[in-house]
């Protein structure tokens, strides 16, 4: 089934998000190389899609786990939350309609 990872970020993320980016982009890509990332992407800060130093607020993920409890799992073990850049993380059942 397909899982919605909701994260909020605490404020001022920028900096903290730059210290672990690349380990947070390579669970990523191995969801996509399991075939079950569906997208993923970060909430700009301001009305823009490069924010600059505004940065950005958390981010969204939609991927393919075996139970809601495997996705709260995985968005637990991120290392943008063991970072301190996640304040929150909201994990729901998604069901795509479109496209």
């Amino acid at each position: 089934m397909l899982y919605a990872v909701m994260t909020q970020d605490v404020d001022n993320s920028l900096p903290l998000r730059k210290t672990c980016r690349t380990q947070h982009l390579a669970r990523l890509e191995e969801l996509k190389s399991e075939g079950r990332l569906v997208m993923a992407g970060p909430f700009p800060a301001i009305d823009s899609n490069n924010p600059g130093e505004a940065g950005f607020t958390g981010s969204l993920i939609v991927a393919e786990f075996d139970s809601l409890e495997a996705a709260q799992t995985w968005a637990d073990a991120d290392p943008y939350v063991e970072a301190g850049v996640t304040d929150s993380a909201v994990v729901k059942p998604f069901r795509k309609v479109l496209p």
